[in-house]
């Protein structure tokens, strides 16, 4: 009965051991591994773990981790998507203040006659003085509309 007790333990203690193996490349150039550490031969050691008692770093995911990760990516990806979308939006709208911007300051530097309406709603044709003023304060605007950000 005590011999069976010390085989059960040394069997089940087996997979936990580890065996020593020796790495090394022969005269030949060839890679050779051995339990045997070769004479005069410079060689590098390397710890066996045997058995599978140990917990796997790669263990497999669970379902509801799987979905987690699977739902934290889509999420990304409708946060990336929209942030570009907002983004395109804004360029969208700053070219298109700039071609305004630049309509307004081409009536101004073409001349002729430029007629604005006031408040009354009558028609004022714009001196020399206040076409060059516009001039000037339309290209302010077209160049702040149209600069690179």
């Amino acid at each position: 009965m005590k011999s069976l007790l010390v085989l059960a333990l040394a069997l089940a203690a087996a997979p936990l051991a580890s065996a020593q193996m020796y790495k090394y490349v022969d005269k030949d150039g060839k890679t050779v591994y051995t339990d045997q550490p070769p004479v005069n031969i410079d060689t590098k050691t390397l710890n066996i773990q045997t058995g599978t008692t140990s917990v796997s770093p790669a263990a497999p995911k669970s379902a509801v981790e799987r979905d987690k990760e699977l739902q934290k990516g889509r999420d990304e990806a409708r946060d990336r998507a929209k942030k570009a979308d907002e983004l395109a939006k804004q360029a969208e709208a700053r070219e298109q203040a700039c071609n305004a911007a630049r309509s307004t300051y081409q009536t101004y530097a073409d001349g002729g006659r430029i007629y604005k309406y006031d408040e009354k709603g009558e028609r004022i044709v714009l001196g020399d003085e206040q076409i060059d003023a516009e001039r000037e304060r339309s290209k302010k605007e077209m160049d702040e509309a149209c600069k690179k950000s």
